[in-house]
């Protein structure tokens, strides 16, 4: 029987989700846990890979298990007990043998939050950027993203990928009560691509480059004509989407 995690974590004290040989993940945390709650060992697969420090309000991870998990209720909260307090499960469903959380997801979400006046409750949470910066000549820039597919300049180098395109969906800079989020959708996303993104997008809100500078990053398909990669404390995924009858009913 295959299951479906909802869950949550602050990524503060990991080295982002994937197993790592001599470094605490959110993967290894969580499979020691549940494989002690069903006394047997527990392979869990992510929807994807989260950088070290790299947050998460919404991921999702499965597993496959012999044993019937009658009670959602009371593995919810027994995982919770077991976990530590910066890891939550927060909902379990039994899924399609054939369902993957990683290759069946239709699309992610990531939000990047920066505040800009100084915040003792913000400042291990979002990105504190003093320089005065122009949103909406942002806000224009990213609309260029939506014209291209291949993202090879924001991708992190050296990494074991097959192809650099990515189909975005949504990119725009949204102010909220105490700061700014940049949200982007994509049906993926490469390796520091969103923290790639913001930088070069900052860069251009500061009045370093004019917004047609995003054309010539891109066409460039080089990492070192894109813009600094922002820090992993203001990242977020918040929502992953997979086709609807994936789930069984219960």
């Amino acid at each position: 029987m295959r299951y479906l995690l909802k869950l949550s974590f602050d990524g503060a004290n990991y080295h982002g989700w994937q197993i790592q040989p001599n470094s605490v993940s959110v993967q290894e945390t969580i499979e020691k846990c549940i494989s002690t709650i069903l006394n047997t060992k527990i392979n869990i697969i992510g929807a994807g890979r989260t950088d070290s420090g790299v947050h998460a309000s919404f991921f999702c991870a499965h597993f496959d298990c012999d044993l019937e998990i009658n009670n959602k209720s009371d593995f919810i909260f027994k995982s919770n007990s077991f976990l530590p307090k910066d890891i939550s499960i927060t909902d379990i469903y039994k899924v399609n043998n054939d369902f993957h959380a990683r290759f069946d997801a239709l699309s992610r979400t990531y939000e990047y939050r920066i505040h800009t006046k100084k915040n003792p409750f913000l400042v291990k949470s979002s990105y504190y950027l003093k320089k005065k910066i122009d949103y909406n000549k942002m806000n224009l820039a990213s609309l260029k993203l939506f014209n291209y597919n291949n993202f090879k300049c924001f991708s992190k180098s050296n990494t074991d990928v097959h192809t650099f395109e990515c189909d975005i969906k949504s990119a725009c800079w949204k102010n909220k009560e105490n700061y700014w989020v940049f949200e982007i959708s994509a049906n993926r996303f490469l390796r520091n691509m969103v923290r790639a993104i913001v930088g070069t997008l900052i860069e251009i809100g500061e009045g370093k480059y004019q917004i047609e500078h995003l054309d010539k990053v891109i066409k460039s398909k080089k990492r070192k004509f894109a813009g600094f990669s922002v820090p992993a404390h203001g990242l977020y995924l918040t929502n992953i989407v997979y086709p609807k009858n994936s789930l069984m009913n219960d």
